[in-house]
């Protein structure tokens, strides 16, 4: 069966051989370099020889550079150089879609229903009082729609804070910011990551959302075209760090990163590691490339990685299937890990799993006029995440990343390996199966997870 994937993930690989000095294939790159000690003169005088240095980050001591692929090696060797990489490609834009129409009928969608968010009936029950208040959720990816407050109450957008960063890469130079540019995203994929998180409003009916009254912080990292540079996220994620530690006086924050690529970047790294000494939480994707390993950052260890799984109940009643009950979730049986869900590999690190298919919410085909479509990737799993720890960071504002983490994995409902029959949007059905190396501790259990935090 074939399966939408939210995220298709690149990298810029270097051609082997031997690079000649003018040759076609000796073209400009970006170089992300990571300093053994702080910028300064001498280094910079130095590295200057070998390209051309445009943009300083003090906090990582990194610099990205622009600089031939034939000089990378000098660059590398040079004794004040902890590491130098090119400039790594990330992308996070859905591939396929499903039209969602004539969805009007609840506020429970069967995604938040699986993982004890909401429910039909009871609501929000099984979470408590817990809604993500006083916490902030930034999302890392393309930015919001010109329309975005026509899904969001302008109040749930801390637009204060939203930030656009462009450039990165050997033909575009350096990173820089762009403060305007987060709300004129042309995507939609970071519409819906977020609509995840926070709920959205469907032509005047609310929809939930995981932590509904948490302020999503949008940070444009991605470009138009749903993709970008490891500099850039870099940059994205020190900005957030920063802000907690200043202008969001100490409140929770929670970094979503619905993106990736097939290796770790040294200077995003750093940037992971920076932003979680100041405290934040950062989750992302675990990616869509099956059996051949998951994405970067996702994998890396100290980030929460998410894997997507379904519902066995999906498509099962025709159209209807999406205002069904979904039962409490203590029966494995009732879900599958999705045949394009990132499998983890030697030196990988995958946590949890979370809905990853035929998740409903705003996506714009055409510019200004509203749509709703369910998509499908590790990219609409990983917000689910996201928002539990909202949940979770509300009820203890000091819980650090590898709390979160361990008190997620104990919570989860395991999905051993398997095969489930499951059903397609056109009537078919298929048998969906997975290893051990698929879904990490098992499906999220909000209301556990939030129940655990003490």
């Amino acid at each position: 069966m074939k399966r939408a994937a939210a995220l298709v993930v690149m990298a810029m690989l270097l051609a082997g051989g031997v690079f000649v000095l003018g040759a076609p294939q000796d073209k400009m790159i970006g170089v992300n370099v990571v300093l053994k000690t702080g910028i300064t003169k001498a280094a910079l005088a130095e590295l200057e020889r070998f390209g051309r240095v445009r943009d300083e980050i003090p906090a990582l001591k990194a610099v990205t550079m622009q600089a031939r692929a034939s000089e990378l090696a000098s660059i590398q060797a040079l004794p004040f150089v902890a590491s130098a990489s090119p400039d790594a490609e990330r992308k996070g834009s859905p591939v396929d879609t499903v039209e969602a129409t004539n969805f009007r009928d609840g506020l429970s969608t069967w995604d938040l229903d699986a993982i004890d968010v909401t429910d039909p009936v009871r609501g929000r029950e099984d979470v408590g009082i817990y809604d993500g208040e006083g916490v902030y959720v930034a999302v890392l990816d393309t930015g919001l729609l010109d329309s975005w407050r026509q899904y969001f109450p302008e109040q749930r957008i801390a637009a204060q804070y939203a930030m656009a960063f462009g450039g990165g890469g050997g033909e575009n130079g350096s990173v820089s910011s762009q403060p305007n540019k987060w709300e004129h995203d042309q995507n939609s994929h970071g519409t819906h990551v977020t609509s995840t998180i926070l709920g959205y409003n469907l032509r005047g009916t609310p929809v939930n959302g995981v932590a509904p009254m948490a302020k999503v912080i949008p940070v444009k990292v991605l470009n138009q075209g749903g993709w970008g540079w490891s500099s850039v996220i870099a940059r994205g994620i020190v900005y957030v760090a920063d802000l907690k530690g200043d202008k969001l006086g100490g409140a929770p924050v929670v970094i979503n990163m619905s993106l990736g690529g097939s290796r770790l970047d040294p200077m995003e790294q750093a940037a992971i590691n920076y932003a979680i000494s100041k405290g934040v939480i950062i989750v992302a994707s675990a990616g869509n490339e099956g059996e051949a390993g998951m994405g970067y950052p996702g994998a890396y260890e100290p980030v929460i990685s998410v894997a997507a799984a379904g519902w066995t109940g999906e498509w099962t009643a025709a159209a209807w299937w999406r205002t069904l009950d979904v039962a409490d979730p203590t029966n494995p049986a009732d879900f599958y890990i999705a045949d394009f869900s990132s499998r983890e590999k030697d030196g990988q690190d995958l946590d949890v799993a979370a809905p990853g298919t035929w998740v409903v919410g705003p996506y714009q085909t055409n510019s200004g006029q509203t749509s709703y479509y369910y998509l499908g990737g590790t990219s609409m799993a990983s917000p689910h995440v996201a928002g539990i720890v909202a949940l979770m960071a509300e009820k203890k504002p000091l819980l650090t990343a590898s709390q979160a983490e361990a008190i997620l994995q104990a919570s989860a409902l395991p999905l051993p390996a398997g095969c489930r029959l499951v059903y397609s949007s056109i009537g078919t059905s298929a048998n969906v199966c997975w290893g051990n190396d698929a879904p990490g501790a098992g499906m999220v259990l909000a209301g556990l997870a939030v129940a655990n935090t003490q």
